[in-house]
């Protein structure tokens, strides 16, 4: 019996509509992912009703035993999974993971540099409308317009003229491998702090698929959702020297309570990252990416930087003039989640953009591999040769529900 069916319907149906949608839909935003039901149950679970304001043994409050025990474990196994220094797992989520170190060691006005948005940066790496954009001088670095990569040599050129107090490297859809030597020379030119947001690669880090930034950067900050397919969440990593400042800068600087359910989740997915067969599942991840790039780029459409050593590949319609506003609705209605994105030097506003994000963790966890990928591909771009053909996009969503039903998610939770 479900208490929730018996308390809520209404919110019962409304998240039995959402097992529904991921399970027979192809989940595509390089952003989300399937967590297992070992973290579903965590983050499900009693700890939820504890308050535990401050550190396991200095807590504000009593009754922190057993919490106390779920937050060790989930620092010394990420400091395992990391080899960090230090960590601090409590951050609610990657923004505030950002935030907790900008507070650590800016202060308002302070210049930092970070990646464009629409060239795959971050809305916390410096955009206007963001926290980031408003408390501090953000100079944007961009890439290329020939190669859509980072110009390393151009990016410390423009560390030496800026004189930043801390350098932010990291991307929310840049394909390619971020070379962090580089990065530490940059700040090393101009006596910079250098942060790395790998809240996208995290997993392709925590296995040895993306060099890790931990030799180089001061501090490293992630979410634990996305490739390391734990629940929703932030977790900062720094130097030793660094961790008494940042604990203090975490609670109380910016946030209370911390999310014991939630901090509990996140030691089972890291305990989950640290088995051999993560790192199979890693590499499915890039071949899956790789293979699924290579196909869209054989049907004409232009990957952005010519394909992807990550989890991830932007899709750009510039030359086309198609939006990504209007390809990202065609494919949904056809059962395929992706999302607008914005792409370098993009013409167009960003909630209409000139392109698509696409990503294969979620895909990956389901047990899909390099064949599915010629066969999404083959859909995807169906879709958008007949963009304006709904009744295209109903058989193609057909389809790809028969596609998922071979490769089954939460099978049971459905059946409820």
């Amino acid at each position: 019996m479900s208490y929730l069916k018996q308390v809520d319907p209404e919110i019962y149906n409304a998240i039995m509509g959402e097992v529904n949608r991921e399970s027979d839909k192809l989940e595509l935003i390089a952003s989300e992912n399937f967590v297992s039901e070992a973290v579903l149950e965590a983050a499900g679970g009693v700890m939820t009703n504890k308050y535990a304001e401050g550190y396991p043994g200095k807590r504000y409050y009593g009754g922190c035993e057993f919490v106390d025990k779920a937050e060790n474990l989930a620092r010394e196994r990420a400091k395992q999974l990391f080899g960090c220094e230090h960590v601090n797992v409590q951050p609610h989520s990657g923004s505030q993971a950002n935030m907790a170190v900008y507070f650590t060691v800016l202060n308002p006005g302070d210049k930092v540099m970070g990646l464009d948005l629409s060239h795959g940066g971050h809305l916390t790496h410096g955009h206007p409308i963001n926290f980031s954009g408003k408390l501090y001088q953000f100079h944007s670095y961009q890439v290329e317009k020939d190669t859509e990569v980072i110009n390393y040599d151009k990016l410390i050129s423009q560390a030496r003229e800026i004189q930043p107090k801390l350098i932010v490297a990291g991307a929310s859809a840049y394909p390619r491998f971020l070379d962090f030597k580089k990065f530490r020379e940059a700040c090393d030119t101009c006596g910079a702090y250098l942060m790395v947001d790998i809240a996208h690669i995290a997993g392709l880090v925590a296995t040895g698929l993306h060099p890790s930034p931990i030799p180089y950067a001061d501090f490293v900050t992630t979410t634990t959702h996305k490739t390391l397919r734990g629940p929703r969440g932030g977790m900062v990593m720094c130097k030793e020297k660094y961790a008494a400042d940042l604990d203090r800068t975490v609670m109380p600087g910016i946030q209370g309570g911390p999310l014991m359910h939630i901090i509990a989740a996140k030691a089972v997915a890291l305990k989950e990252a640290l088995l051999p067969e993560f790192k199979e599942y890693q590499k499915r991840i890039v071949a899956n990416a790789a293979a699924l790039a290579n196909e869209l780029k054989s049907k004409g459409y232009h990957i952005v930087s010519g394909g992807t050593d990550t989890h991830l590949m932007l899709v750009s319609f510039v030359e086309s003039g198609l939006t990504g506003k209007k390809v990202e609705k065609a494919l949904d209605v056809a059962g395929i989640t992706v999302n607008k994105n914005t792409v370098p030097f993009d013409p167009q506003k960003p909630f209409v953009t000139s392109g698509i994000r696409i990503g294969t963790p979620a895909i990956t966890t389901r047990g899909m591999g390099v064949p599915e990928m010629k066969t999404i591909a083959d859909l995807i771009d169906r879709v958008i040769k007949n963009l304006d053909d709904e009744g295209v996009h109903i058989e193609v969503a057909n389809e790809v529900k028969t596609l998922c039903g071979r490769f089954p998610l939460y099978g049971e939770r459905k059946a409820m």
